[in-house]
Formats: C-alpha cells, structure tokens, sequence
C-alpha cells in the first residue's frame, strides 16, 4: 500500500515550541485522526505539510510527491480552523474567484453542496455563522477532485445534527480507495466514528501512530477505592475522587488489582487525557493506597 503522507524527521522551531523530528505515514485510502492537547503541535505540523511553514529539516512528501509540487496542490483540499475568505464576497464570488485555479472545479457539485449545507449563495461571508463558515469551506474543499483532505477541527463550532452530516460527507468522500484524510479535532467522538488511524502528538513529539482498535484496546479505565502500591506505577494520570481514584492503565497491567477495582474500556479521549496527566499524579493517602489483602 502507498503512502498518502510521509513524514521524516521533521524539525520546526518557534520561540518557545518546536516539533522534534517527527517521522509519522498515513497510508493512502485511510482516514487519520490527529489528535492531542492545545499547542501540542497539530496546526504547525498541518501548516509545513500545505507549504505554509517551511521546515527547518526533515522530508515531506504528500501522494509520493514532493510538497512543493504543482501537481500535489492540484490534488489536496486544505481547511484550517478558520476559513479565510474576502468577508466581502459570497458562496458565488468565492467560487468565481477560484474556479479559474482548479482544471478540476464542479460548479454543479458546489452548488449541491451549498443547498446540501442549507448556505445561501447571496449573503456575505462575514455574516455567516463558524459553524457555516466551516461548512462552506468544506462545500470549496470538495467541490473539485481531489484525493488528500487536510483538515485543522472540521467539525469545530457545529452543532452535534451539522457535525453528523460533516462526517457523513466525510464517509461519502472516502469511497473510491484512493483517497485520504488527515484531521485534528478536539471532538475525539467524532474520532470514534470515522478514523481508521491515530496519530496522537504531545509537546511536538509523536507518542502515538498506528490503528484507532489498537490504541484503545492497549489500555483500559480502572476506578476503585484503594489502589495498592505495587499497582500505583501503572496507574496513569491517577486522578482523586469523592469515592477513590481511576486511572488509565494498560490492559497489560490490570492484575493484582482488588477484586471490588471497575475496569472499562477506554475511549481516545481518556488514552489523551489520562496521558497528558501522567506528569502530574496526586498522593494516594495511606488508606487508599493499602496493600491489597
């Protein structure tokens, strides 16, 4: 299978944040959450990956092309966070701007997909709502062919009925084989529904890369009351509750836990943040940290 994404020994330093040579692939056909905290590395990665950040060191290559490639831009639909378009300009202006830079562009699909989206093709840019923005660059990412999505929180400032269609949408795109979603998101649910693959990145490094069944079935959620000592090296982001504690914990692990312990499956969202806990673990008091009889 080829790769969509090739990351090599990456390096980007601002004043105070770098991304520390990271190397992740995401193969081609596959839906890829990128996942981790606030600053963790996310949109500075997405941003040398659309030619918007220039490396300091390391090989990028997207659709076995170097990213400066003409024909990759072609190729690759780009939206961050924030659209940016002319606040001035409508669904129609912003098509008539673009149209001519795309051999690709389906004025027939971009109208369907403004109706599809309910945008009207009148109003003005900077009198739509996030959420609509969102979609209308969603509606421009897909109005021509293309076969990489690189997206920066597509679902952010949606409402949970808009969020489902957006990852309808998403699902209809990934049919023919060949194409590929690389997304970030804070909404790790959506993760749940959608990602083939994790990749998971915490303070510019890469903690994670590999299949979403894989990550959340490598660990499991433990609450109880005492947490004997022995087990209180495995216990990850160890967190203090009116009736005990819980924790994340490899599925590796889970022995020699009291028989009364309640352990569940685990959820991207705790591996995240149970994870970035990990550094900060509170004191068990004696009575919660007894041996186990």
């Amino acid at each position: 299978m080829n790769n969509a994404i090739e990351i090599r020994n990456l390096y980007k330093t601002y004043p105070g944040f770098s991304l520390n040579n990271i190397s992740f692939t995401v193969p081609e056909g596959i839906c890829c959450g990128f996942v981790g905290p606030n600053g963790a590395g996310k949109t500075t990665t997405l941003r040398t990956l659309t030619g918007m950040a220039a490396p300091d060191s390391g090989q990028i290559r997207l659709l076995d092309q170097p990213v400066s490639s003409y024909s990759v831009r072609e190729e690759m639909g780009i939206l961050f966070d924030q659209p940016y378009f002319q606040e001035e300009w409508t669904p129609r202006d912003i098509e008539r701007g673009l149209r001519p830079f795309y051999k690709s562009w389906d004025s027939g699909r971009y109208r369907s997909l403004l109706a599809r989206f309910e945008l009207d093709p009148r109003r003005k840019f900077k009198k739509f709502s996030r959420g609509m923005k969102m979609k209308l660059g969603l509606a421009v990412c897909l109005a021509r062919e293309t076969r990489l999505l690189l997206l920066d929180e597509p679902t952010g400032g949606l409402d949970p009925a808009a969020r489902d269609e957006v990852l309808d949408l998403l699902r209809e795109y990934m049919i023919p084989e060949n194409r590929t979603i690389l997304f970030s998101t804070h909404i790790t649910s959506d993760l749940e529904r959608i990602a083939d693959q994790i990749v998971y990145i915490s303070h510019g490094s890469i903690s994670y890369c590999g299949s979403r069944e894989e990550l959340t079935s490598s660990y499991c959620m433990v609450r109880g009351y005492r947490l004997p000592k022995a087990k209180q090296h495995d216990a990850i982001g160890l967190r203090l509750t009116d009736s005990g504690y819980e924790c994340l914990m490899e599925l590796s692990r889970i022995g020699g836990l009291p028989v009364d312990a309640v352990i569940e499956p685990a959820t991207i969202e705790d591996v995240v943040v149970y994870c970035e806990r990990k550094d900060r673990q509170p004191t068990l008091s004696p009575e919660r940290s007894a041996d186990n009889d």
